[in-house]
């Protein structure tokens, strides 16, 4: 990647800005933590629109709001604001205990009234939690001391984990109340371990530590985030010392950078899936068309060749950290097969069969490089596809309306590993999340959702993704290595959601 006075330039879109921010260099103590990430911060509310369910953008969130029950770093279930629950012997109630001493950002006691409250605001329909489907199936909730309790009238088994996953945030009641959606999103108040104190959209936000931090105060006073959406240009902002940190470059940069004095290297397996949604329109209908698509791609060889060697294939919407991983569940690469499968529906490499893929570019390392590879692939078997690059939040916008092309490269991400989280609301067509319509699929899954045996519920997913991988009805591709450069006076903590979560670094 070739660096040059103008990608350095491109950095950000507020220049002038970030003159009076001030930058740092590595001649330099660190004394302000600056961060250049891949994507912008639409929205402060964490609990609505399109923004509340991107997992990219979880890290900003939890900076600033705490979770209901927070994820360690490996995942496991950890201790939060919700200390402790469990549910009524017959499975149709729900309790949890209240963290005590908590205070918001702006002095007010954190209560279980707030915490019952943002159940019942998120459960609402008209607020526009895209989660309210799963929020909605407790009534009756009520707080009584720091003990809040609720009745669920139809069992959900994993809503406990969504209270570590999109949308399971607690927001201030009386402070939401008094300044209303537009002053919340003007002037967010969280209890997490940072507070905003400046916000410049588009460009970067200012945060400073929360010194009264019930978890304990972070260790950077004051972090500056840039929003960089550019690969090349995050490069340049560490190599230059304009930032300390960044994450999602070219694994190749990655390589170099981590070997250049002064920085350091982090790369683990996240959560997040690289997957193509196939939406059941036009050719897509076509069993072997999809089955073609699915038997033409080489994922090891993508994966050696443009990643580098960073990322494990798949073939379910499930990683091997997830509790429904199934590795019997193979979908071969089989050009030949392709072929085949092509040719008895009328296609072929002199007759190619024609449809529309979408992807971003330089959201994911190699996203849309990954995809032009495997057009190429498909083009030797007779698939003719045509890329169109969009932004992430253009994806957000067309799945939500069920309009996304033929084929759509995604990023999917799952911290807390549960198959209705992966499997679930990608397949099941009235999900929000779903551009798959099929009623065999909406069979399988539905008796699934309310499965209170879950040596059965894991098992009966299991069998899903088995029909869906032997139906060619999305093509998972690979879970994600997140590469993470950073000076190397930073200690950096990688989580497994992916989050970059600057309260867990430190200085060296």
């Amino acid at each position: 990647m070739k660096l040059s006075r103008r990608s350095l330039l491109k950095t950000s879109a507020a220049a002038a800005t970030f003159a009076a921010v001030g930058l740092p260099s590595f001649a330099q103590a660190i004394d302000e933590l600056v961060i250049a990430y891949n994507v912008n911060l639409p929205s402060w509310d964490p609990t609505v629109g399109p923004s509340a369910v991107n997992p990219t953008i979880q890290g900003f969130y939890q900076s600033v709001f705490d979770l209901y029950i927070p994820q360690n770093t490996d995942l496991s279930f950890g201790s939060g604001i919700i200390t402790d629950y469990g549910w009524s012997d017959d499975n149709k109630a729900i309790w949890m205990d209240v963290r005590e001493g908590v205070t918001w950002h702006n002095g007010d006691p954190l209560t279980a009234e707030d915490v019952a409250w943002s159940l019942e605001r998120a459960g609402k329909a008209e607020t526009g939690n895209p989660i309210q489907f799963i929020w909605g199936k407790v009534t009756n909730i009520k707080a009584e001391g720091n003990r809040v309790t609720a009745d669920m009238p139809e069992f959900e088994p994993t809503f406990f984990k969504w209270m570590s996953f999109l949308t399971g945030y607690v927001l201030p009641k009386k402070y939401y109340e008094e300044v209303g959606a537009e002053g919340f999103e003007a002037a967010p108040v969280g209890s997490g371990p940072y507070k905003v104190e400046r916000f410049e959209r588009n460009a970067f936000v200012r945060l400073v530590a929360n010194e009264d931090y019930w978890g304990g105060a972070p260790a950077f006073k004051t972090v500056t985030i840039k929003f960089v959406t550019d690969a090349a240009s995050r490069v340049a902002e560490v190599e230059s010392g304009n930032s300390h940190v960044t994450l999602e470059i070219p694994y190749e940069e990655f390589d170099r950078l981590k070997a250049k004095d002064g920085l350091a290297g982090v790369a683990t397996p996240i959560s997040d899936i690289g997957m193509i949604f196939l939406n059941d329109i036009e050719v897509m209908t076509d069993p072997n068309v999809r089955k073609a698509a699915a038997h033409a791609i080489d994922k090891p060889l993508i994966i050696e060749r443009l990643l580098s060697g960073y990322g494990v294939p798949i073939d379910t919407l499930q990683t091997p950290d997830y509790i429904a991983y199934d590795d019997t569940i193979k979908v071969e690469y089989n050009p030949d097969k392709a072929k085949e499968l092509l040719a008895a529906s009328g296609y072929g490499p002199d007759n190619p069969v024609k449809f529309k893929i979408q992807t971003t570019r330089g959201f994911k390392p190699k996203d849309y490089e990954m995809v032009q590879a495997i057009v190429g692939l498909w083009r030797r078997v007779g698939i003719e596809a045509e890329i169109e690059v969009y932004e992430i939040a253009k994806h957000y916008e067309l799945r939500a309306a069920d309009t996304l092309a033929p084929a759509a490269f995604y990023n999917w991400g799952n911290s807390v590993g549960d198959p209705t989280t992966s499997t679930g609301f990608a397949m099941f067509g009235p999900s929000p999340h779903s551009v798959w319509d099929g009623e065999d699929t909406f069979n399988a899954i539905l008796p699934l959702w309310g499965e209170a045996d879950e040596a059965k519920r894991i098992a009966g997913w299991k069998e899903v993704d088995r029909r869906i991988a032997e139906n060619a009805e999305v093509i998972p591709l690979l879970q994600y290595v997140q590469p993470i450069v950073h000076d190397a006076r930073v200690n950096v903590v990688p989580h497994r959601s992916g989050a970059l979560l600057p309260h867990l670094m430190t200085r060296a």
